[in-house]
Parts: structure tokens; sequence; C-alpha cells
């Protein structure tokens, strides 16, 4: 770690790089790197237009786990792809299914240089209406907030843009969601994107752009820039970047009104303070009444709920369009905080209501297999090697 002289805040440095394995993937390339890639291999320029639309299609409509799978490729194209390249996405380690349908899933990504494996946790969480794919933009996390768990893990490396992506198309992989494939009344499954996994989004910027940019792409995955919310703790900077160049929602762990105490709950406020992180929020590029900023705020007990906090919360967003979904805590082993008693979000809920902002109490998801909002952190940190070797053979299994 690395401490900053100006803010005092100790900032986690990455302590691992990407190796990319021998024969890399092609997801998460965009059409003109897949161009590039196509002419080092020797296919002539005036076919790669051609045969980029071909691969964008596959990967990206179809859902193809092989170029064996791309029937309308030329068998010898076929093959020179398979020489050099694959369409490999992150591998499923385990698979966690929750008593109210959220899954979880592990996932084994490139190592080191030792070979080591770095692991990474995504999130499915169907509801009525939709079905939202929670994803992680790094390995561990970079901040040190003090309520989350996912916090407590260190980082271990930022995420390359196809192994963001790769967790959309794992998800529809394991939910047989692509569009040769059968769904429930023809709908799809994953509708909506968060990026509120493992990790700070904005300190992995150029990665997560390049990856919700297809994700969003009319003729790759798909879903709307309205669906894809992006996460971040504040990292002031990149805000305006976002809604420049990916013009995706934008949500805000705010958590506390007041800096004294949000620079507890989340360090980087040391860095860049409430007024400065909202000042961002107002200037937000495309932000409206019908796109509104998301505030997050979780219900800490005797910490951050108390109607003052409710009335310095409306008067800190007045100008902002904004709403306010409030979490119920989510208690992990360790932990110094305790969700706020029922009675007390309901107040606090009501006066920013009344107020004249959406404030819906998230319900919580996925707690019993440590999938709700907070809690992503690996627990195969714990087992041992037989028993790390037993989920995958389990996953193999599914």
């Amino acid at each position: 770690m690395t401490m900053t002289e100006a803010t005092g805040v100790l900032e986690k440095t990455a302590i691992e790089t990407y190796v990319p394995p021998a024969k890399p993937s092609l997801v998460g390339l965009s059409r003109e790197e897949l161009a590039e890639r196509l002419g080092e291999i020797g296919v002539a320029s005036g076919q790669r237009k051609m045969r980029v639309q071909q691969l964008w299609h596959w990967m990206y409509v179809r859902g193809a786990q092989t170029f064996a799978d791309m029937t309308n490729v030329s068998k010898d194209m076929r093959a020179q792809l398979e020489q050099h390249f694959t369409v490999d996405r992150p591998e499923v380690v385990a698979e966690q299914i929750s008593n109210d349908g959220t899954r979880k899933w592990l996932l084994r990504l490139p190592g080191d240089a030792a070979g080591r494996a770095h692991e990474v946790e995504c999130v499915y969480i169907p509801e009525t209406d939709r079905g939202t794919l929670c994803v992680s933009s790094q390995v561990g996390c970079t901040l040190n907030c003090s309520f989350c768990h996912t916090g407590t893990q260190r980082l271990v490396r930022n995420l390359t843009a196809g192994e963001i992506l790769g967790q959309v198309m794992v998800a529809r992989d394991r939910l047989n969601d692509w569009i040769d494939r059968e769904t429930p009344n023809g709908n799809r499954l994953v509708t909506n994107v968060v990026m509120m996994g493992m990790g700070e989004p904005l300190y992995n910027f150029d990665a997560v752009r390049d990856a919700l940019l297809i994700v969003s792409d009319n003729e790759g995955i798909g879903i709307s820039r309205r669906r894809i919310t992006l996460s971040t703790s504040g990292v002031v900077p990149n805000i305006a970047r976002t809604g420049d160049e990916i013009g995706v929602m934008l949500a805000i762990s705010l958590h506390a009104v007041r800096d004294e105490l949000r620079n507890e709950l989340v360090p980087l406020n040391k860095k860049y303070p409430i007024k400065e992180l909202l000042d961002a929020c107002r200037a937000y590029p495309g932000s409206s009444n019908s796109r509104r900023i998301t505030f997050e705020y979780v219900m800490l007990k005797g910490v951050n709920d108390s109607l003052d906090d409710a009335k310095l919360l409306v008067k800190l967003l007045k100008g902002i369009p904004a709403k306010i979904n409030l979490i119920p805590f989510n208690p992990w082993p360790g932990t110094k905080y305790e969700c706020s008693d029922w009675d007390q979000i309901e107040k606090f809920s009501e006066y920013v209501f009344n107020a004249g902002y959406s404030s819906p109490v998230r319900t919580p998801r996925g707690r019993d297999i440590l999938a709700a909002c907070g809690q992503l952190k690996s627990e195969t940190e714990k087992l041992s090697a037989r028993e790390r070797q037993a989920l995958r053979a389990m996953a193999m299994t599914d």
C-alpha cells in the first residue's frame, strides 16, 4: 500500500499483473482491435470487415463458445482462428444458488507468472420484471470501506475488458440466455448490468469502458445503456468521463452526509470530499429527471440513520436529479456495525420520500450465500487445495 501525503489516504496498489494465456481470447476486443488481430494472422485487408462482423455476431449475439460453432465461417478460416485464438470467457469454478433464486459464480481467470490463478465473483439477481447481473471490475478491491466485506480483501489486479465482459457471457451461458436458446416466454433473463461487484470501476476506467461499450452495442450484447449502472465510491476525475465516454447510469456509494463520518466509512472521501463529489454529480453529462443518479446509502444502526442525517441528505442533494437506495446493512463475521432497526429505516425513508426523492429500501438478496451488497469476498480463499479441487469438479459436472 502507499499513502498520499496530501490526504493521508491509504491506497492499495495491485500486487500482481495480468499474464495473458498462450492463445488469447478475442472476447473484449473492439472491432478495430479484432481487425488488427486478423491482419496479424494473414487475413487479407479486403476480408477483415466481413470477418469481424461474423465474429462479432457469433460471440455476442449467439454466444459461440468455440470457433467450430461458427458455421457460416469457412472451415479454413475456423482452423486458422483456432490455431491462434480462443473465444474463452472466465471458467466457472463454483456456483451457489440462494433460497431466493440469486446465483453467485466464482470465476477463475488467468493468473500470474507462477501460474497461480486469480478468482473473482459475480452475482445474478432474478426479479419479476428484470434480471440484474452484478459484475466485478477488479480482483480484490482498491478501497478500505469499513462496512464492506469485499473491501477487506487485498487488491490483486485490474480485470481486462474481456474478463469484465466475460462475466456477462458466463451468465448467459449458465442461464441459457443466448438468442438461439429457449428462454421463458422468449424474454431475456439478463436484462440489467450493474458494476457493483468486487473493485472500484473508476480505478479501472479504460477496461470498464471498453467492456460496457460492447455490452450496450446494438449489434453486440444489446443491453440498453439505461439498464447499465456504474457504481463508484467517488473517483471524481473519472465521473465526467463516465458520462462522456460510456453514457451509462451513475450510482454513488455515499453512505454518510458528513465528511468526518464518510472519511471513516469510505476513506476515499479524504481525497474527494462530499462537496467535490456532489459537484461532479451536478455536472454529470446526461443526468435528468428521466436519468437520475442513484445514491446508495447503507443503513448502520446509530451511525448514519438519524432523522438529522436524513434532513442533511435531502439538503445536500438539492438540484441533483436523484433517487436514494437505502440498503439494510448485511452483517458479516468480524464487523463492528449493526443494521438499523426497521422502524428507523422506515422513518428515514419516509422523510426522504416526503422531500420529493424516491427512496426505496433495497430488499436483501442472496444473504445465505454471501452474495448480498458488500459481501462479495471469495470464501474459497479459506479452503484447502483439495476442497478447491472438489468445488471445480462439482462445477464441471453441472
